[in-house]
């Protein structure tokens, strides 16, 4: 159910291919799953377009990613991981914290809206702040931007992120955008950075108003 709205599922029907490629499993365990979710109200499926989170699923499963998000957070600035280990320990104890922990967690960390990879965090009424889609890879020349959030379903990208120092926050200016397949020309700093295509598209940008 997260993974379906990860993808979309909560404003559009997501095609059994595309779930199971993200799950990493067979399309058929997919239509399994999806069924007995289906019998729960938590789920709508059409044969041919797929499938669509309910108005109770929506909620099922932003339930499920606020515990994930608040658990990366509380993992990197409590218990010291580093952003590129937190995605598979969240995914395991996500689904076992009470109500009651992550509540404490939540006004342990202060409150936080985003998670370490600036990732908006739902509120407990189930509102999601809408974040940036946009892509540094589409970027255009002359452009100021602040990296809003990243892709974290790659630990080593994290890392070289990190290593480049490419996080949310960073304020740059795009010195020539991606051309047949090439990186992208950026400042930072006043200082020249290539950022390949790779990178690029797992980077999330709004415009830099200062």
């Amino acid at each position: 159910m997260k993974s379906l709205y990860l993808l979309g599922g909560a404003d559009h029907a997501v095609p059994t291919r595309e779930l199971a490629q993200r799950l990493g499993i067979s399309s058929p365990s997919v239509s399994e799953m999806v069924t007995r979710l289906s019998a729960h109200g938590l789920v709508e499926h059409d044969r041919y377009r797929g499938q669509q989170l309910t108005k109770e699923g929506r909620k099922v499963a932003l339930e499920l990613v606020r515990h994930h998000r608040l658990l990366e957070m509380f993992l990197v600035r409590v218990l010291g991981y580093s952003w590129d280990e937190v995605h598979d320990e969240a995914e395991r104890l996500e689904h076992v914290i009470s109500e009651r922990m992550e509540q404490r967690i939540f006004d342990l960390l202060g409150r936080p809206e985003l998670d370490p990879h600036g990732h908006v965090i739902p509120t407990l009424t189930g509102k999601v702040r809408p974040a940036s889609r946009r892509a540094l890879s589409d970027a255009k020349a002359g452009e100021r931007l602040i990296v809003e959030g990243v892709s974290d379903d790659d630990p080593e990208r994290l890392r070289e992120l990190e290593r480049r120092g490419l996080t949310p926050g960073t304020r740059l200016a795009v010195v020539s955008p991606s051309e047949f397949e090439g990186p992208v020309e950026v400042s930072i700093r006043r200082r020249r950075s290539s950022v390949p295509l790779g990178l690029a598209r797992g980077m999330f940008v709004v415009e830099d108003r200062q």
